[in-house]
């Protein structure tokens, strides 16, 4: 038998204040998540953003909160389920999420219980970055470490060029019919600008200036998360047949004051709706379950900000959640890595 751990970023356990509290500081203090000094990151964390952020994301939780509860935990779990059936006996699923439940210690347990003669890690983040790829393959394996017996371990890093997988966030997007929008956006989690040079670093090379290098993916950047963003979206784009100067390539969610990567999508957003487009369409491939990210950001805060500015319609293209494509196309991948 073979098990598949399945890994996301995490969600609080309940939409209040306390829990999401906990949940921030779980991921905040990671050194991976803000790689500052120890002492600048605990000033940050506990002195500005635990303060007066949690009571802030608390409400933006208890707006997206179901009577399935998280929806990015709800969707995870429903895939789970799914890719479990698919995959049959010989196969043991299991989810875990980096931060909070269902934690990797728990998941891990119930893998190394029944005996596996491999485990194959599959982080759900179609791109790599150190905060988050890294971080969760850095957290599982500080606890296979422990093991008396460790199987054989198959990691799969990234996807984000897998032709499956942008099969299916394109045949979603066609649903919409991106010829009606007056402009697509691919919008990505954002990163501290830093990060991506460190990545560059990695590899010996100190010419990362955030420019043309990541307009192509060679072997000093395949691990680079603004290039695998700029591949993701150039894949989609060719499937879907999008004039260049149909879409822009953005980024989202960032926190604090240090420069990330640009351009900023609510600034792309301000700018589109000045110069008069009344439509857009916004893909979101950083993310392969709806979360808070999508739900909200996109859905409410950037729809409210696209027609504050002069702009009608803002729509966001659902991600893959548990559609029966990308379960298909999950076990395809777990099968032939």
């Amino acid at each position: 038998m073979k098990a598949v751990l399945l890994i996301n970023l995490g969600t609080p356990d309940n939409p209040g204040t306390a829990a999401v509290r906990k949940y921030l500081r779980s991921f905040l203090t990671d050194p991976r998540v803000i790689d500052t000094s120890p002492l600048s990151r605990f000033l940050l964390v506990y002195g500005a953003i635990l303060p007066f952020r949690s009571s802030k994301s608390a409400h933006q939780y208890q707006k997206i909160w179901s009577e399935n509860g998280s929806p990015l935990l709800y969707h995870s779990n429903k895939l789970k389920n799914k890719v479990q059936d698919e995959l049959g006996d010989q196969y043991l699923v299991e989810l875990a999420m980096r931060y909070q439940n269902p934690s990797l210690e728990l998941a891990l347990e119930k893998i190394r219980a029944a005996q596996p003669e491999e485990i194959i890690v599959l982080p759900l983040y179609p791109q790599y970055a150190s905060s988050s790829t890294g971080s969760s393959l850095e957290k599982v394996l500080d606890i296979l470490k422990k093991w008396e017996v460790i199987p054989s371990v198959r990691i799969i890093s990234t996807f984000y060029d897998n032709p499956d997988f942008v099969r299916c966030f394109a045949e979603e997007a066609k649903k919409f019919n991106p010829n009606e929008y007056d402009h697509i956006l691919f919008s990505f989690h954002g990163l501290p600008e830093r990060q991506i040079k460190k990545a560059s670093e990695h590899y010996g090379s100190n010419s990362c200036f955030l420019g043309n290098c990541c307009e192509e993916i060679n072997s000093k950047n395949k691990f680079c998360y603004r290039a695998n963003c700029f591949k993701t979206a150039h894949l989609i784009e060719e499937y879907l047949q999008l004039p260049k100067e149909k879409y822009t390539i953005c980024f989202q969610s960032r926190l604090g004051r240090s420069e990330w990567i640009k351009p900023y999508t609510d600034e792309v957003i301000k700018q589109k709706a000045r110069q008069g487009h009344k439509k857009l369409l916004v893909l979101s491939p950083a993310f392969v379950a709806d979360c808070l990210e999508t739900i909200h950001e996109i859905s409410t805060e950037y729809q409210q900000l696209f027609q504050k500015h002069g702009g009608t319609t803002l729509d966001l293209v659902p991600s893959l959640n548990a559609t029966a494509p990308w379960v298909q196309s999950i076990c395809k991948l777990l099968k032939v890595n």
